[in-house]
């Protein structure tokens, strides 16, 4: 039987990295895979999804609105896939989370999504919530906090490099926006 994973991290972590050395895997022993990623992040161009240390792969985005349950099916009967790969998964509604679900348990295809646990003000996203409560694996992969510990939160930051503490719950960026840190570090910067 076929499974939901959730792999999930702070910034950092290697999510992108891991789910396209996962789509290298199966594609390498001959099978299909379907790639998707959030349509509202536009760092990697071309490359949908496009890991800090250079990996990359071309990938289908996804809206609020659209039904994955029916692009993937549609996409499974013309040629049969082996692994669905979802990265920036934090950004799945509720119902993309459960038609991953289905997928899985009625289409017996394994859906790997990758994405982070909480924003910026340690909240969760409604697809990691939604993950984190339907999930048949959950899988955290670890950052590291500039102290040595496991980095678990995702500090914002403006041009100068102070906490920001308010805003919009997403905000697309890398390094220059966001820094992974320890629960410790990140709120002595809430402060």
């Amino acid at each position: 039987m076929a499974k939901l994973y959730f792999y999930y991290a702070s910034m950092n972590a290697g999510k992108s990295t891991t789910l396209l050395q996962a789509d290298f895997n199966y594609r390498e022993r001959g099978m299909t895979t379907m790639l998707w990623t959030a349509a509202l992040d536009h760092r990697g161009g071309e490359n949908a999804i496009e890991s800090r240390i250079g990996l990359h792969a071309d990938a289908h985005r996804f809206v609020g609105d659209t039904d994955l349950w029916e692009r993937v099916t549609a996409a499974h009967h013309v040629q049969p896939l082996a692994c669905v790969l979802v990265d920036e998964a934090q950004f799945l509604t509720r119902g993309q989370v459960w038609q991953l679900a289905r997928l899985a348990d009625e289409g017996n295809v394994p859906v790997l999504c990758y994405g982070l646990r909480t924003d910026f003000q340690g909240e969760l996203f409604p697809g990691s919530a939604a993950l984190l409560g339907i999930a048949d694996a959950l899988i955290e992969l670890k950052a590291v906090c500039h102290c040595g510990r496991k980095a678990t939160m995702n500090l914002r930051v403006d041009a100068s490099g102070a906490a920001v503490k308010a805003g919009a719950q997403t905000e697309i960026g890398g390094n220059d926006r966001y820094v992974a840190l320890c629960r410790r570090h990140f709120s002595e910067a809430m402060r």
